[in-house]
């Protein structure tokens, strides 16, 4: 499979354990600490985590000496667009019949909102046809899928319509122009044989490492596969396989990874708390901050 990038494990991290649940921010020595257990270093994740500030996915905090990030309505919005599909129970099943089609135009200057879009639209199983014409099997959810993006789409950006393939003019090979579905069968399988060895669930000594190593694995297994209709598809098609081996490993490590997951948050509050009861003691105690207090 391909390496795990930093954010990858974040987000899934934060896709996991926090977007549904009021847990407060989490302090960045518990998100170095998970994905250390990954393999990725400490300075790899800091500036990771710098970036999805800048890109406005997290809020950065500081609590004493602990640096706390916690995810910005923008953050919260784009996790739980993905949930559906991460947790469906059928996740490479085309949503409904015929083609979505999409075409856009984003000045060059704008590059880094012509990546999210492209980042959002493969991520709901489109890819490029030709001249600017992105496909996507059945009929794509495109309002709800772009609203994370709206408020930086200038109007008529992108032009949207549903399709259905005409008599006699198959669409067979526009699709394997558009999609390399043996590179899409190979992902399945390294998913399966990585995830598929009950070895896997000890491979990181913290439950909730592994866990988040299984979540952004699947997440990457899920941006690759397009969700193609079955009849492009031979008997062998692995993907119920995929499903099966995810969910089980899945269940494997809930209980262990939600309990450690647990004991982080509450060390975690009791730190903040202590921060806080600290500072106040501190400027009770400073005859300086006194004298400069409202009478």
């Amino acid at each position: 499979m391909r390496s795990r990038q930093p954010k990858q494990l974040l987000l899934a991290f934060f896709g996991e354990h926090v977007v549904d649940d009021a847990v407060g921010p989490i302090r960045a020595s518990v998100l170095i600490g998970v994905l250390e257990g990954a393999g990725v270093a400490a300075p790899a994740t800091r500036a990771t985590l710098d970036r999805l500030v800048q890109t406005g996915m997290l809020d950065r905090s500081k609590s004493g000496r602990e640096i706390l990030f916690s995810l910005t309505e923008h953050g919260v919005a784009v996790l739980r667009e993905a949930t559906a599909r991460v947790r469906g129970p059928r996740p490479f099943e085309p949503q409904g019949t015929g083609w979505t089609l999409v075409t856009f135009t984003i000045p060059e200057g704008q590059r880094t909102l012509r990546h999210r879009l492209r980042s959002t639209l493969t991520w709901e199983g489109f890819a490029p046809l030709r001249d600017g014409l992105w496909l996507a099997p059945g009929e794509v959810d495109l309002a709800g899928s772009l609203e994370p993006l709206c408020q930086d789409l200038p109007p008529k950006t992108v032009v949207a319509f549903h399709a259905r393939e005409l008599a006699g003019f198959p669409i067979a090979d526009s699709v394997r122009a558009a999609w390399d579905i043996e590179a899409i069968r190979r992902e399945h399988l390294a998913f399966i044989e990585v995830w598929g060895d009950p070895g896997a669930a000890t491979q990181a000594a913290s439950a909730l490492t592994v866990r988040t190593m299984l979540v952004a694995d699947w997440l990457a297994l899920l941006r690759a596969d397009p969700r193609l209709p079955r009849e492009f598809m031979d008997a062998q098609w692995p993907a119920e396989r995929s499903t099966q081996v995810y969910r089980r490993m899945h269940q494997r490590l809930a209980a262990a990874s939600a309990d450690e997951f647990a004991a982080l948050v509450t060390a975690g509050a009791g730190a903040v708390a202590r921060n806080v009861a600290g500072a106040a003691a501190r400027s009770v105690g400073d005859p300086a901050r006194r004298s400069r207090a409202p009478h």
